[in-house]
């Protein structure tokens, strides 16, 4: 049984850090592309960004461009989520997915529950 599951959420101060973590069991970790989503109380989960099976990661989110950085360890079977200066706006449910790429872009066919990251002071 697949299973992705986030931790490192929290509470913590505008402009403080954390760090993410998706520990998967399951697969096979290194054959899957990881993405990184948010999702905010009412509004529409989006994408943060991905990192490939072989380590390249890229943060798309333009607000999160400059601070959020992706990782991997694929003998950990674990991605990671750096969160720098963290902002208010940032509160959401954070979820780790495993993917494969496709030619139409990357297909999530597996998803962690979640970790909530609460920014406030």
């Amino acid at each position: 049984q697949v299973q992705l599951v986030e931790s490192g959420g929290g509470l913590v101060q505008p402009g403080e850090s954390l760090n993410l973590a998706c520990e998967s069991s399951g697969l096979i970790f290194s054959l899957w592309e990881i993405g990184w989503y948010r999702q905010a109380p009412g509004k529409q989960r989006e994408l943060i960004g991905a990192v490939t099976k072989g380590g390249s990661s890229d943060v798309t989110l333009n607000s999160a461009k400059g601070r959020f950085t992706i990782s991997r360890d694929n003998s950990a079977n674990t991605a990671y989520l750096q969160m720098n200066n963290l902002k208010p706006e940032d509160t959401a449910i954070y979820i780790c997915a495993a993917g494969t790429r496709t030619p139409l872009g990357t297909k999530y066919d597996h998803w962690g529950q979640g970790t909530q990251v609460t920014v406030s002071t």
